[in-house]
């Protein structure tokens, strides 16, 4: 038998525990353009982007970096066996980055991150079919109505909760770090920063306020402080339904009320009530689906002379209208039109993806 030599590799291994010629880091590093990336070179990438289940079949197909550039997504699914639409939309976004060598924040951040992300809105109960469908950052900036629908997100208030997450995200550059989790030295935290507290932090907040027995019903809510500041139709009353508080109990429901005014400021209580009092409002409800639009034969062609990165496909637009306030980035009350449930889907998805 051979000696156990230190500093060797075990069979079992692998060979990505050593940088060869063949990985891609040396690739990157000599700022080879990927079009001429060899095909262990484009494996070895596809691996580490969380892609590796399609190595075997990508190794039969692959010539160099250029085969998948000059791909389509039918060549994908058929050349790769990708079935999962959002995992060649995952390899379109990045195959894109290559080609036009534009970096962006969202790419820095990978699908563990996301599923992280998914705890801190309170949205944990999705994070087994984001991980599987490998979503990142980049996708989250990309992310359309139909990419949450296929990722079996329907209920109406977590599309919101996703939309005011993504424009936080947006607001602060793809910062990893920027939702606050535990409560900071501010006695009275103004709007600016109540926007960027996550699901635990909100929680929090209703200890601080004799809410504590209401707290854990927030679990899995999607509510955070992004939602509560940025989406106009999110009262103190979806809050109380959110907490499960009977209409009954009117004195703790106003208690709520009052803290909720004194939580968002002055100027968004006065928004909120000035958009429930609208003719045609439709307040939010936990049940409210989002159901996808149906395209008619007209449709379809209009669709195809869209560009696939036109903003309207997005579910948080990236050049959407923002508005001041308090010095928090909003998004404007008709950026919300699209996810009523009394209006037909405006987003689509893109057709390329």
């Amino acid at each position: 038998a051979g000696q156990f030599k230190r500093g060797g590799l075990r069979a079992t291994a692998g060979p990505r525990l050593t940088r060869t010629p063949e990985s891609y880091d040396s690739a990157r590093d000599m700022n080879i353009p990927f079009s001429q990336w060899t095909k262990e070179q484009v494996c070895s990438w596809l691996e580490d982007y969380g892609l590796g289940q399609y190595v075997s079949l990508s190794r039969q197909w692959v010539e160099n970096g250029q085969t998948l550039l000059s791909a389509t997504p039918q060549d994908f699914e058929k050349e790769m066996g990708m079935k999962n639409p959002l995992h060649r939309k995952k390899l379109q976004l990045a195959l894109r980055a290559f080609t036009t060598k534009v970096v962006e924040k969202s790419s820095e951040l990978d699908y563990i991150w996301v599923t992280r992300w998914l705890d801190d809105i309170g949205l944990p109960q999705y994070k087994d079919q984001f991980h599987e469908a490998r979503v990142d950052g980049r996708m989250i900036q990309y992310l359309t109505v139909n990419d949450l629908l296929t990722l079996k997100v329907t209920s109406q208030l977590h599309h919101l909760s996703i939309k005011c997450a993504i424009h936080v995200l947006h607001a602060n550059k793809f910062n990893p770090h920027c939702l606050r989790r535990r409560p900071g030295e501010e006695k009275q935290p103004s709007p600016s920063e109540v926007v960027q507290w996550s699901n635990h932090r909100v929680m929090e907040w209703l200890r601080a306020v004799d809410l504590a027995e209401y707290a854990p019903n927030l679990r899995g809510s999607g509510v955070h402080g992004g939602l509560i500041i940025l989406e106009p139709r999110f009262s103190s009353e979806t809050l109380a339904l959110l907490l499960n508080i009977p209409p009954q109990k009117t004195l703790l429901r106003r208690h709520l009320a009052t803290a909720f005014s004194a939580l968002v400021g002055a100027q968004a209580t006065q928004e909120k009530r000035e958009y429930g009092n609208a003719t045609g409002h439709v307040p939010l409800t936990t049940t409210a689906k989002v159901k996808p639009k149906k395209l008619g034969f007209t449709q379809f062609s209009h669709l195809r002379k869209r560009k696939p990165d036109e903003s309207a496909d997005y579910i948080c637009p990236i050049d959407s209208a923002a508005l001041t306030l308090n010095g928090v980035s909003r998004l404007s009350s008709s950026a919300h039109r699209g996810l009523s449930p009394n209006h037909a889907l405006d987003q689509t998805g893109s057709l390329e993806f």
